[in-house]
């Protein structure tokens, strides 16, 4: 892969993140307690919103990363991780673009 198709790669996965970021925002709306959907039902949907937040948070941290990793495009820090400064694997970029750090540095 070229840089040029790193970067659609990695906007892809932003226009993807931000679906699914609008998703989840719909899916955390708080139940109305008129809604007569019954007590276990409501005690599901409670858990269920709980761990719908949860994604939430990790989309929009996903989110934040892939635009820093899309802002350093074009700088001699594009394709390599903000501490240690190592080139970052193909491998990775494909199946993670928003990772930052290396392993031993996210320690």
């Amino acid at each position: 892969m070229n840089t040029e198709e790193i970067k659609q790669k990695i906007i892809g996965e932003i226009l993807k993140t931000e679906n699914l970021i609008i998703e989840y925002k719909e899916l955390t709306l708080p139940v109305a307690p008129d809604v007569a959907i019954g007590r276990i039902s409501r005690m599901d949907a409670i858990n269920n919103k709980s761990v719908t937040e949860a994604s939430l948070r990790q989309a929009e941290q996903k989110l934040q990363s892939l635009k820093r990793v899309l802002s350093m495009y074009g700088t001699p820090d594009f394709g390599r991780y903000l501490k240690c400064k190592a080139i970052i694997p193909i491998g990775r970029i494909i199946f993670r673009p928003e990772s930052l750090y290396c392993v031993n540095c996210a320690k």
